[in-house]
């Protein structure tokens, strides 16, 4: 089993009624939709109803719950309620970078983005400019969509695979920049997916739907039962498959306007040890070691997220200082545009 450790801020938990406020991420936000943004992130509700019991946590109504989300969700601040699959646990996937003149980048990203097996697509401020998340059923799939990727936009991407994760979870508390600190175990077995959980990830690609029973909904789709479809995300939360199961925000349009992959080039018999130390600092969104490729020199990775650059540039200096990395070389890659970002489509292997 996947040992996972957890350091849990205030926020991670539901908030009654009497404290609802936002935080300085949500100044500008009705207290109630701030939390459902905030306190929703992970453990939402595996029952039956999950909003009329998100509706009982808040004081409000299951409608209303409802309602609020789907309000935020055309206003571009949800992505989706549903699951985030941990890294590699399920197919195999790779962070992969393209080299694009800047005058082709609508053109190449658009390409990219046609491809199913893409999921996040950016614009970032490097020589390699384009950088997406692509997956597939397995690494010899992968490798051949990477390359139908490069013959179709004349831009051969490099891939950068992940080796060791130090921390990875995007759901972080809005109003204090606190997040869960996940601690994962490199040797915990792969799950072994049956043709009826590969139905439901594939049910569930664009979350929970709006429904009073979404999760009736989804096993109908799936052709299971609601109660086994309970069990199972419930199962795959407990052995770490599945990161988190709940509200997905989209960070740019709460406020964290500006966000930056940092790297590092570090001699790998330090790398773990820099890595881990960094992955325990607030502030750091995502922090892992990857595989180098091409002429890329960079294997430590870590993203941070902020309201300005300049408060993005001065925390990664604090954390290169604190942490001992200011001696090594490095980058700071601020995101410019986002070009796609949505769930994960995996697909199940070929019988």
């Amino acid at each position: 089993m996947m040992a996972i450790a957890t350091e849990l801020a205030p926020a991670d938990t539901a908030l009654p009624p009497v404290h609802l406020q936002a935080g300085p991420a949500g100044a500008d936000t009705d207290p109630l939709d701030f939390a459902l943004l905030n306190d929703f992130q992970r453990g939402f509700p595996l029952v039956a109803e999950p909003w009329a019991e998100l509706g009982a946590r808040l004081g409000c109504s299951a409608d209303e719950v409802l309602a609020r989300l789907a309000r935020l969700r055309d206003g571009g601040k949800v992505s989706r309620v549903g699951p985030v699959f941990a890294p590699n646990r399920i197919g195999a996937s790779t962070l992969a970078a393209m080299a694009v003149p800047v005058g082709d980048l609508p053109r190449v990203a658009a390409i990219v983005n046609a491809f199913a097996g893409v999921n996040h697509n950016y614009r970032r401020e490097h020589r390699y400019n384009l950088w997406f998340v692509a997956s597939s059923t397995d690494e010899a799939a992968l490798a051949r969509l990477l390359a139908d990727m490069g013959a179709a936009t004349g831009c051969p991407p490099i891939a950068l695979p992940l080796v060791e994760e130090f921390h990875i979870d995007l759901g972080f508390d809005l109003a204090s920049g606190r997040r869960t600190r996940h601690v994962v175990d490199p040797a915990a077995p792969r799950p072994r997916l049956s043709a009826a959980d590969w139905r439901l990830i594939d049910a569930l690609h664009d979350g929970l739907p709006w429904l009073a029973r979404p999760y009736q909904a989804v096993a109908e789709a799936a052709g299971l039962t609601e109660s086994v479809v309970l069990d199972t995300l419930a199962g795959w939360q407990a052995d770490g498959t599945l990161r988190r199961f709940g509200v997905v925000v989209k960070h740019r349009e709460l406020g964290y306007r500006a966000n930056a992959m940092c790297v590092w080039a570090v001699p790998e018999a330090k790398v773990s040890r820099l890595g881990h130390l960094l992955a325990s600092h607030d502030g750091v969104s995502l922090c892992y070691r990857r595989r180098l490729d091409g002429d890329w020199p960079y294997n430590l990775f870590c993203m941070i997220h902020g309201r300005s650059r300049e408060a993005v540039a001065a925390r990664r200096e604090a954390l290169a200082a604190e942490v001992g990395l200011a001696g090594y070389p490095h980058a700071v890659l601020f995101s410019t545009d986002c070009y796609k970002q949505c769930g994960a489509r995996y697909q199940a292997p070929a019988p």
